[in-house]
């Protein structure tokens, strides 16, 4: 009887550290990375690193937010990174070829990012083509957009246009403030926020939840399903336009396909963050811990002199223990 009694008791505690591992595990993650990049590097925790971490991982969290909004009512967007090229683009066009101010360039910008993601829309809702495929296809559509608009080439002041002119327009001063400490991290912490509350508080947010968890279910409920996941995407399609929009600030010019590289880093952020608090669904905390984890991981390496074509490793094992950890808790 005893022993039956010590096998139940060490089963219990067993379960009880795994239940604890799995609410706090990326939490405790990140005490660790930094931990131990700061006794491995005396640099690591100077304080301008920290700000240079947090504002490396600004755009990729405004970003992994809308893969996190895309993911909550059960889609997926792969268009993300085509989207913020698409806005890199567009956004410092307006200033350079157009001459416009930077309220009419981001503005404009954002709204036609929301073409995207009714285009999205169109695509999963409407013609039914799965979310994965359909914003594959969709990623190519918009990096081809993207590099035929801008002519395949960079975007910068006093380029040579096309026809052999000088691009006389300029970037705003305002404007470039926008990707610097500390305006790009409080613009990072505020998507964020209004995001989780949005999520976590709101009838709009629990409705999404329940399309995610039995689209089906929340269609008999009586919640409108079809509206809900075309606001998804557009909002996943501002964010990513919004992310764009604060890459192009930061490096003053436009690059060829300059957003594709935040989707990798983006879809495991919101993927890492389904473990935060035992959520085990998508949040814009556990996202926002999930850049944390990889900027961490990345600055770390950098000091560590670790090759870079060796990191995608570690992040690649970073997000697969992530997402056992989820997934093994549901089943």
């Amino acid at each position: 009887m005893s022993k039956a009694l010590s096998v139940t008791a060490a089963a219990s505690g067993r379960q009880q550290i795994f239940d604890f591992l799995y609410k706090w595990g990326m939490l405790l993650t990140v005490v660790a990375l930094v931990a131990i990049f700061g006794v491995a590097s005396e640099n690591f925790l100077d304080p301008n690193n920290i700000i240079n971490i947090l504002r490396s991982i600004a755009i990729v969290t405004v970003i992994a937010i809308g893969v996190s909004i895309s993911l909550t009512i059960g889609g997926f967007d792969l268009s993300v990174g085509s989207t913020a090229s698409l806005a890199n683009a567009l956004v410092i066009s307006l200033f350079v070829w157009h001459g416009f101010g930077t309220t009419e360039s981001i503005l404009i910008t954002l709204a036609l990012c929301t073409l995207v993601g009714l285009f999205n829309a169109f695509l999963i809702v409407i013609l039914r083509i799965p979310d994965m495929l359909a914003t594959l296809a969709s990623l190519f559509v918009i990096q081809g957009v993207a590099m035929t608009y801008s002519y395949g080439g960079s975007i910068t002041e006093n380029m040579v246009l096309p026809s052999g002119d000088m691009a006389e327009g300029t970037i705003p001063a305002a404007f470039g403030a926008l990707g610097q400490v500390p305006t790009i991290v409080i613009i990072m912490l505020a998507v964020t926020l209004l995001a989780q509350l949005g999520l976590s508080l709101t009838t709009h947010g629990r409705r999404m939840y329940a399309i995610g968890g039995n689209p089906e279910a929340a269609r008999l409920s009586g919640i409108r399903t079809t509206r809900y996941k075309v606001a998804a995407y557009v909002i996943a399609s501002l964010l990513a336009g919004l992310g764009g929009i604060l890459l192009a600030s930061r490096i003053g010019s436009s690059q060829v396909n300059a957003g594709g590289g935040y989707l990798m880093d983006a879809v495991a952020a919101a993927w890492i963050g389904f473990s935060l608090a035992g959520s085990g669904k998508p949040n814009a905390l556990g996202t926002l811990v999930g850049a944390v984890i990889l900027g961490v991981l990345s600055n770390g390496l950098v000091m560590l002199s670790v090759p870079y074509y060796a990191m995608d490793i570690i992040k690649g094992l970073v997000l697969a223990i992530a997402l056992a950890i989820t997934y093994v808790q549901k089943r």
